[in-house]
């Protein structure tokens, strides 16, 4: 290359890098839940190498007795901890990074990441029999390999795995203090056909799941939507459901997969008087609540909208297609916290 050439460029790249900063600075509000999203992809979260003590252990499925991998991290004997189990998002496995695991080593918690079948791409995946099995052989084995207050046991997620969370909720065999769903999957019919345009993958991927991978299957679909499952009674915990009003524009997941699940957990539960109205869910869909003064703040993102019940609550808050990590964790210690009677108390209040 010449050196009129070389200075042709590099007089191109620096004006282009000035007005590209200047619209940078002129459009940050506009552009930032954009950034956001990219920021939190949790579908594509990398895997590092894990810290030492968080051993990959193989747990006998109690549905087909093959081998399920999970990360482990037992808490010091001697004083029982609670116990998180965090579960992977939709394309990812056990070994997805989890910004969760440190937190829980830091408290002396126990831990367990399962793999339940793997990405959600084939039919032993996606909230089949076995996936649902493997999570609850992950709780079980933590339960005998670690000190586990088994009044204190968390199901946590987001995205794909906030989509196991709600089947967990729905179908676990274990009595679980809470659940906590972020930006939870609730009906894989209607998130095909929000997926086929805004990202083709995930659509591609509920084929694989549910039919011959040509055509979907509703009727297959819908046994794998805990949007459209018998709901336990009396619950085995309480769920707690956050959506980030921005997700489904620039997220992967419509919040309304958490506002619909809501709805049908409060009419179910005795709550109805609690349910998301068609003209609020309106105003959350089209993002048009106010952002002045907010219910209060989590991490720096403001709650735009929150209902909460004994035994279900939904948040919306002004964010995108993500956990928040520090204020999830928090929630987990407040809840471990309280006393297991007020759960037991609230689950009596139950009516169909």
């Amino acid at each position: 290359m010449t050196q009129r050439k070389q200075s042709l460029l590099l007089s191109t790249i620096a004006i282009a890098s000035f007005c590209l900063g200047g619209l940078a600075v002129k459009y940050a509000p506009q552009i930032k839940p954009y950034l956001s999203a990219l920021i939190h992809r949790w579908d594509a979260l990398p895997t590092p190498p894990w810290p030492e003590d968080f051993a990959v252990v193989h747990i006998p499925s109690s549905a087909d007795g093959s081998l399920q991998p999970a990360y482990f991290f037992a808490a010091p004997p001697g004083v029982v901890q609670p116990l998180v189990v965090s579960l992977h998002t939709w394309n990812t496995d056990y070994a997805q990074n989890d910004p969760l695991a440190a937190r829980a080593r830091q408290e002396g918690w126990n831990y367990i990441h399962p793999d339940f079948r793997g990405p959600n791409h084939t039919k032993a995946a996606c909230l089949s029999q076995q996936s649902l099995a493997d999570i609850d052989d992950a709780i079980q084995y933590a339960l005998d390999h670690g000190a586990v207050d088994g009044g204190n046991i968390f199901v946590v997620g987001v995205s794909g795995g906030g989509y196991a969370t709600l089947g967990a909720y729905v179908q676990s065999r274990h009595r679980i203090k809470a659940f906590l769903a972020w930006a939870p999957i609730s009906d894989l019919i209607s998130w095909f056909y929000q997926s086929k345009s805004r990202n083709a993958d995930f659509a591609a991927d509920i084929l694989q799941c549910t039919s011959d991978g040509m055509r979907l299957d509703a009727h297959e679909a819908r046994l794998r939507s805990p949007l459209f499952w018998d709901l336990p009674a009396p619950p085995r915990g309480r769920l707690e459901i956050y959506a980030g009003i921005n997700d489904g524009y620039t997220g992967t997941v419509p919040i309304s997969h958490s506002v619909l699940f809501f709805n049908r957990l409060v009419e179910h539960y005795g709550y109805a008087a609690s349910r998301v109205e068609a003209s609020d869910m309106a105003k959350l869909l089209t993002r048009g609540m106010e952002r002045g003064e907010h219910l209060q703040e989590m991490d720096g993102h403001g709650v735009l909208f929150a209902r909460q019940t004994p035994l279900v609550s939904l948040t919306i808050f002004d964010g995108g297609h993500e956990l928040l990590p520090d204020y999830c964790f928090k929630r987990l210690k407040e809840i471990a916290a309280q006393d297991a009677a007020l759960d037991g108390d609230a689950a009596t209040r139950h009516t169909r």
